[in-house]
């Protein structure tokens, strides 16, 4: 079994920034990517960023050249760099796990940025 905690967020003003991170721990083999996603409307979580095994980085349009995701293989961490934050962007911040083909996910972050 897998867990994930998350950790940062919190309160910013427009234009600042924030870093999140998730760290695995427990049965943390077979890793096949990670990456961030926020709440949308219903039961929608919205890709923010993605990173692989390979370290290949994929990002959702709206954060493109602001955001970074990155990771700590030796510690499992995904960490998500937020530069330029807007207020549209208030919301709550997931991150997933993916380890043998199974998703895991942490329970969640407020991001809150004030304008």
């Amino acid at each position: 079994q897998v867990r994930v905690v998350q950790s940062g967020g919190g309160l910013v003003q427009a234009g600042g920034s924030l870093r999140l991170s998730c760290a695995a721990s427990g049965t943390v083999s077979s890793f096949n990517y990670g990456g961030w996603y926020r709440q949308g409307p219903g039961n929608r979580r919205d890709l923010v960023a993605t990173i692989n095994s390979g370290g290949y980085e994929n990002y959702g349009h709206s954060v493109r050249g602001r955001f970074t995701i990155s990771r700590d293989k030796a510690d499992n961490v995904v960490y998500l760099q937020m530069n330029s934050l807007k207020p549209e962007e208030t919301d709550v911040y997931y991150c997933a796990m993916d380890y043998g083909s199974k998703l895991y996910w942490g329970e969640g972050t407020q991001v809150t940025v004030s304008s």
